[in-house]
């Protein structure tokens, strides 16, 4: 299975959630709602979820094994960063 495309829906400037990220696998399959979160000095994604009647969270998609979390977190995050770049202004010269 291949990332095929991520795009990075919406980007917040305050709080711990930076982004929303949709990837799609395969040209096929997407998945939307992946969160790009900044706590503890560390970037990280958090897989769709929805809250349970008892107050919990269950993921709604996830990776079966840490090998595929740290793929589509490492692409996840490369694009981030990448459209992070390009959305800051360049400095002033003078």
């Amino acid at each position: 299975m291949q990332i095929t495309d991520i795009k990075i829906r919406k980007v917040f400037d305050e709080g711990p959630m930076r982004a929303v990220v949709s990837i799609t696998f395969d040209n096929q399959f997407a998945v939307h709602d992946i969160k790009v979160i900044y706590a503890n000095e560390r970037y990280f994604i958090v897989m769709p979820s929805r809250k349970n009647p008892d107050g919990t969270y269950r993921d709604i998609a996830h990776p079966i094994n840490a090998e595929f979390r740290a793929a589509l977190q490492e692409a996840v995050m490369a694009k981030y960063h990448e459209e992070s770049e390009k959305a800051e202004p360049a400095p002033a010269t003078i």
